[in-house]
């Protein structure tokens, strides 16, 4: 196949930058986050159709079918209307908001009585860890509106809430994938693995990769105590709400639909470059070039990536990549979308956190996965 970068290459290219840097440059851009990255997986889609159908051959010679779902068709506009509801997102954000808006005070007050016998930090330990490893079986969306409404009724300033939710996404991100229940990416990685030679079953991820996940999730809990440390010596006895009403409750449900679409819409209008130029790259660098996966959807790039012709180092690496650098900036998981738009926080906020943390998790799986021979199995 040749790779020479074709005009719609550079497009593409273009767009994944000014999505990158765009909500740290322009302050219109980031308080439209959602709006912003509906137009740019607008272009994303619209752009990728104008590739010449030679092109599209050559890429997809062994799949023909192909072809014709590239740029703008039938089946990516109802995947993108209708799958933010149909896996739940949306619903469980409005229908979580309600029950949140209404049983608050309590939430509150039990809060406070727990905070009497048991260290707060103790308490944000155990919610990093616990949130991080059962968002395989709640699912990732549920335990993320489970983390932004104990963080609100927690005595922290907003500083460290943002610190403490920004950790707990990423304990959320990595434990939500060792089962196919808790997020799109487990589901479409057993999906893909579930024939010969792997014949994935329910518990194949867990068995592969809880080695990486539980260590990470506790060691995310411990990070997350030592970020609480001065400001909860601070803060008052109960934390206030900011200012919500029930019209906000219905507002965030249209911002995160908004934004899983947007999400959906760059995914399938990034396909073409995402299967020309990563199908072959080794998976030492497909690591590192997974970072991507901070601003598009990973369930997006793991049906592009994974096959079952990988070795398992191989697709634990994949797997590895997309879920840690999920965790560096909003759009990169849904996790991260559902609190950021529930604690009102900004792209660079959160950056200044996810960025480096993302980064020094990524350095430290990376020589985990390649270069330290410890691959323990379980067996469930």
């Amino acid at each position: 196949m040749a790779l020479q970068p074709t005009p719609v290459d550079i497009g593409l290219f273009a767009i994944v930058l000014i999505v990158l840097v765009g909500p740290f440059m322009v302050r219109k851009i980031e308080h439209n986050l959602e709006a912003f990255l509906f137009v740019m997986g607008v272009l994303a889609v619209t752009l990728s159709g104008f590739e010449s159908k030679e092109v599209l051959e050559q890429i997809y010679i062994n799949n023909p079918e192909a072809v014709e779902k590239i740029g703008w068709h039938m089946e990516l506009v109802m995947e993108a209307i209708k799958e933010p509801i149909i896996k739940g997102i949306v619903p469980a954000v409005l229908v979580a908001g309600l029950l949140f808006h209404y049983g608050r005070t309590t939430a509150q007050r039990a809060m406070a009585r727990i905070l009497e016998v048991v260290p707060l930090k103790v308490i944000v330990f155990l919610m990093v860890v616990i949130l991080g490893l059962s968002s395989s079986i709640i699912t990732a969306i549920i335990a993320s509106l489970l983390l932004v409404e104990l963080v609100n009724c927690m005595p922290l300033d907003r500083k460290t809430k943002i610190n403490v939710v920004i950790i707990a996404c990423f304990s959320i991100g990595l434990g939500a994938v060792l089962t196919p229940v808790g997020e799109p990416l487990s589901t479409i990685a057993i999906t893909k693995l579930q024939g010969p030679p792997y014949n994935a079953g329910f518990f194949f991820l867990f068995n592969r990769l809880a080695v990486y996940i539980i260590p990470g999730c506790l060691a995310m809990g411990l990070l997350a105590m030592f970020f609480t440390g001065k400001a909860a010596k601070e803060a008052c006895a109960v934390a206030a709400e900011e200012g919500a009403g029930l019209r906000d409750v219905f507002v965030r449900a249209l911002k995160v639909y908004i934004f899983v679409m947007a999400l959906l819409l760059l995914g399938g209008g990034m396909k073409t470059v995402i299967d020309k130029y990563l199908l072959t790259v080794p998976p030492q660098i497909l690591y590192w070039v997974n970072m991507i996966s901070a601003i598009l959807d990973n369930a997006t790039l793991t049906a592009a990536e994974l096959s079952p012709s990988m070795d398992i180092v191989q697709i634990q690496a994949v797997l590895m990549g997309l879920l840690i650098s999920g965790g560096m900036l909003i759009p990169g998981n849904i996790p991260n979308i559902i609190s950021a738009g529930k604690l009102n926080i900004t792209s660079k906020e959160w950056a200044k956190l996810g960025v480096p943390l993302g980064l020094i998790l990524m350095v430290l799986y990376f020589i985990w996965v390649f270069y330290i021979p410890f691959h323990i199995e379980f067996h469930l």
